[in-house]
């Protein structure tokens, strides 16, 4: 089957975040006097690809309900701007070089379960702008990721595509959407199946 569309992941799929999220929630959580939740790149390992409210119940499990998401929305805003100013040279290899080929015969757009603002950050720090067309988060629609899928579907009227993730969650999500799935072993996570795999991600230029 063709594919129209390559619908990409980004955390574990993209680039690898998790020192840099955990120093800019850090930041946040010691301005609060909140140093006993500081929290590591190792911690966030198994969180990550998860909704950011999931996130939460694990590392600010302390706190009690609402308080517990308001913090972490500001925990979340930091790391955005800590994001920013940093140069982000996080990206795994060949990240910018393949998108850029792909490009020319498929339709790139990014799905996640971040916050607002975090797709385009990757975008912007990976100088993927001239080739992604759309992306979707958690933070936009407050659904599963699978729902999140369909809904960048609809809105860009994706016909045939397949999606490229790295965790159990992301296979689920594509399940739900009802899209074939491409497993990134060089991930954070693992999967119980897939409709393929790569060791890299220039090995999609191969398929």
């Amino acid at each position: 089957m063709n594919y129209e569309s390559l619908i990409f992941d980004i955390d574990g799929t993209l680039w690898d975040s998790r020192q840099l999220v955990a120093e800019g929630y850090n930041i946040q959580l010691e301005k609060e006097g909140l140093q006993h939740l500081f929290v590591t790149a190792e911690d966030l390992r198994p969180l990550f690809g998860k909704v950011m409210t999931a996130i939460a119940d694990v590392i600010l499990a302390s706190i009690e309900p609402p308080e517990r998401y308001a913090l972490m929305e500001r925990c979340m805003k930091t790391e955005n701007d800590y994001l920013f100013a940093n140069e982000c040279k996080i990206g795994y290899p060949r990240v910018r070089e393949t998108l850029a080929e792909l490009s020319k015969k498929y339709r790139l757009f990014i799905v996640s379960n971040s916050q607002r603002g975090y797709p385009e950050l990757c975008i912007e720090k990976l100088g993927l702008t001239p080739y992604i067309e759309g992306h979707m988060c958690f933070g936009d629609t407050g659904t599963s990721k699978g729902k999140t899928i369909r809904t960048l579907m609809e809105k860009h009227n994706i016909g045939s595509c397949i999606y490229i993730g790295d965790t159990q969650g992301d296979l689920e999500a594509c399940q739900e959407a009802g899209v074939p799935f491409i497993f990134c072993t060089y991930g954070l996570g693992k999967a119980e199946s897939w409709d393929a795999k790569i060791d890299s991600i220039d090995e999609l230029l191969e398929m």
